[in-house]
């Protein structure tokens, strides 16, 4: 059984740098009727587990960390026994959150992580945040973006541990050299494709996005 790709939409707040936001989040489910990743575990730790059912939870991955991103990842790894995921880069973050508990393992560019017969490629596209990821799997066809990559533009990048000339040089380099079919599924909102974006880049660019 091939892999196939499911979408929650969780509901909460993103809160950094004194400020809260209401947000919805996509969670990506990547797996198949036996075993299943899942990507970003926002909010409600209680609909992430209905959603995977009685599967197994083999690793939680984080595209970064901020706290609408990983705020349910404990909760969700207790309950499963599930690998929380991070790139390093991202712990003085991801301690915002949870100061006493640290992820299980570390995030490394080029590492492929693999369920159910999908394998997600590690692309380290700092930015949005020092330790964001991307996550590519050419056989789906599809790229997880988290927040670095969105219908319209990239991430934003106007507080703290967040670099717009970084976000650019990371979606020109990793992302937007991808095949332009390859589907971009994001961290909030709705799914683009590198070809409808990759024309935008340096109207992105003079906008200062």
């Amino acid at each position: 059984m091939t892999a196939r790709i499911e979408r929650l939409v969780t509901s909460g707040q993103f809160s950094l740098d004194g400020g809260t936001w209401d947000v919805d989040n996509n969670v990506w489910l990547v797996g198949d009727d036996h075993e299943v990743i899942v990507i970003d575990a926002a909010h409600d730790a209680d609909a992430i587990a209905e959603a995977v059912g009685d599967r197994r939870l083999t690793a939680i991955v984080c595209t970064h960390a901020h706290n609408d991103h990983v705020n349910a990842a404990p909760a969700l790894a207790e309950r499963t026994g599930a690998v929380i995921w991070l790139h390093r880069d991202d712990l003085p973050l991801w301690q915002q959150t949870h100061p006493d508990r640290d992820p299980d393992a570390w995030l490394t560019d080029g590492q492929v992580i693999e369920a159910a017969g999908a394998d997600l490629t590690v692309l380290h596209t700092p930015g949005h945040a020092p330790g964001a990821v991307c996550l590519y799997d050419p056989g789906l066809g599809a790229v997880f973006t988290g927040d670095t990559l969105f219908q319209g533009g990239p991430g934003a990048t106007g507080r703290s541990y967040s670099h717009f000339p970084t976000i650019i040089d990371s979606i020109r380099d990793r992302l937007l050299v991808l095949p332009p079919e390859t589907k971009v599924h994001t961290g909030h909102g709705d799914a683009t494709t590198v070809g409808a974006e990759a024309p935008h880049l340096e109207e992105w660019i003079r906008r200062g996005h």
